[in-house]
C-alpha cells in the first residue's frame, strides 16, 4: 500500500518554509504556509491553493513537537478547542504546538494527508531553529483530525535526500501519535459523514481499504496513545479499540484509555474526562522518553 502512495505523492520543487512566514508580534504564533500557493493534490497534479501550521513555542522548549490536526468531519476545522486551544496546553508543559489547518477533501481524497505530510517534514526541517528534537515530533488528531494523524502514522515515507526543496529531504513519519476520540477506519464502523466528505459516496474498496488504518500497521508504526469514551454515539469507541488491538498484535507501544463518559467531544472539551485524557497522554510521553518526567503533584 505504501506504495502506492508513493506512487501518488509527487511534491513540486518549494521554496523552504521561511519563504512562506508570516510576520507575527511576540507572544503569538509564527504561520507558516506549506505550499507557498502551488499545492499537490496527488498524481502529480496541483492546485492554486494552500495549508498553513501556526507555531507555538513555549517559553521553556523541552525539545518535544506535536502537530495538532482538528476535527471537523472532513468537511470543516474546529481550530479552537482542537486546535490553537490544545497547543497553549501543551506550551504549558515545554512543548512546540503546531496547528495544522489543512486543506478539506472536496473530491480530492488524498490532499489532507499530503498536508499532514509536509507539516511533518517542515517541523523537522525547522528543528534547530524552533529548538525542537528531530526525533520527538508527534502527530495528535481530533475526530476527523484523529484519522487524519492516524493516517500520517500509518503512511509515510523517509524523505528524498535527492530532493531540490530540503523540506522533502526529511521524513514525514510521526515518532508518535495521539489520537483522540479519532475515526480510524472507513469500514462499518467508521463516521459516515468523515467517509463520505474524504472518499467519496461511492468508494473503490481499494480506497476504503487504504484509508482504514488499524488495516495499515506494520513494525514500523510509531508508538500510539488512544483516548476514546464508551459512550460517544458520533465516533464509536471501535475506532479506536481496533486500532490499538493491531498495534498490540504487532507487539508495539500502544496506550488506549478507555473512558466511562464523556461522549463525543468529552463533555465540551471540559470536566473530569477531558483532563484524564490530557494527564494520561503527558504521562505516557514522559514515559516513552518524549518529554521530561512529569513532577508529581503534590498530595
Amino acid at each position: 500500500m505504501c506504495k502506492m502512495l508513493v506512487f501518488l505523492f509527487v511534491f513540486p520543487l518549494m521554496a523552504s518554509a521561511a519563504f512562506g512566514q508570516v510576520a507575527v508580534k511576540k507572544g503569538e504564533p509564527e504561520k507558516i504556509k506549506l505550499w507557498n500557493g502551488k499545492a499537490p493534490i496527488g498524481d502529480g497534479n496541483f492546485e492554486e491553493g494552500d495549508a498553513t501550521i501556526s507555531v507555538h513555542k513555549p517559553e521553556k522548549p523541552n525539545g518535544a513537537a506535536i502537530v495538532i490536526c482538528p476535527g471537523g468531519g472532513y468537511g470543516g476545522l474546529v481550530t479552537g478547542a482542537e486546535g490553537h486551544g490544545i497547543a497553549s496546553w501543551l506550551n504549558s508543559h515545554g512543548i512546540t504546538g503546531v496547528v495544522l489547518e489543512y486543506r478539506l477533501p472536496k473530491g480530492r481524497t488524498f490532499v489532507p494527508l499530503l498536508d499532514a505530510q509536509r507539516a511533518i517534514r517542515t517541523v523537522r526541517a525547522n528543528a534547530k531553529k524552533w529548538e525542537i528534537n528531530s526525533d520527538k515530533i508527534g502527530i495528535m488528531g481530533f475526530s476527523a483530525g484523529g484519522h487524519l494523524a492516524s493516517t500520517a502514522g500509518t503512511h509515510f515515507d523517509g524523505g528524498d535526500p535527492k530532493a531540490a526543496d530540503p523540506i522533502d529531504r526529511n521524513s514525514c513519519r510521526p515518532d508518535f501519535t495521539v489520537l483522540i476520540y479519532p475515526v480510524v477506519t472507513m469500514g462499518e464502523k467508521t463516521h459516515g459523514g468523515s467517509k463520505n466528505n474524504l472518499l467519496g459516496k461511492n468508494p473503490d474498496a481499494k480506497l476504503v481499504e487504504l484509508f482504514s488504518n488499524e488495516k495499515q500497521i506494520t513494525a514500523k508504526t510509531p508508538p500510539a496513545f488512544l483516548a476514546h469514551a464508551k459512550d460517544d454515539k458520533v465516533v464509536v469507541i471501535e475506532n479506536s479499540s481496533a486500532f490499538a488491538d493491531a498495534m498490540r498484535l504487532q507487539k508495539l507501544p500502544v496506550k488506549f484509555l478507555e473512558l466511562p463518559s464523556g461522549g463525543h467531544g468529552l463533555n465540551g472539551y471540559k470536566g473530569e474526562m477531558w483532563d484524564r485524557w490530557q494527564t494520561q497522554s503527558l504521562a505516557w510521553l514522559a514515559e516513552l522518553k518524549f518529554i521530561p518526567a512529569i513532577p508529581e503533584t503534590p498530595k
